[in-house]
């Protein structure tokens, strides 16, 4: 199981107000600030997004590369899918498939995908067996 995630971003406050809107949908609304003068030396300041008291994405300043890392959020229902999805397009981002089964990789596999505005990859599941 992972633990916690950092993508690099362009602009901290766009990507701020984008993820607070966008994760929102699904239950990810609790927003932690990290001084990174309290970690070790060079330690980067971050923005912390999580729910039911983990934080586990988290946003630093710097270069960003979409094409480095795509995400998968977890949903607990396809309409959850399918309003995170919405709330994404709404905040900014670019469609990169919309809500629908993914037969492809299994008959209850339902998701969304989109670009968050630094050509991230982030996908919005939810896979029934798994609830």
């Amino acid at each position: 199981m992972i633990d916690h995630v950092f993508i690099s971003v362009g602009d901290i406050d766009r990507s701020i107000a984008f993820y607070t809107a966008a994760l929102a949908p699904l239950g990810i609304t609790t927003r932690v600030d990290y001084d990174g003068k309290d970690g070790p030396p060079g330690h980067p300041d971050l923005k912390g997004f999580g729910a039911d008291g983990r934080i586990f994405f988290w946003l630093r300043h710097g270069v960003a590369d979409g094409r480095a890392a795509h995400v998968g959020f977890v949903a607990s229902s396809v309409a959850e899918v399918d309003a995170a999805y919405t709330a994404a397009i709404a905040a900014g981002a670019t469609d990169n498939g919309p809500p629908s089964t993914r037969d492809y990789y299994d008959p209850r596999y339902y998701a969304a995908s989109v670009l968050d505005p630094d050509g991230y990859s982030l996908e919005f599941t939810y896979k029934s067996w798994q609830h």
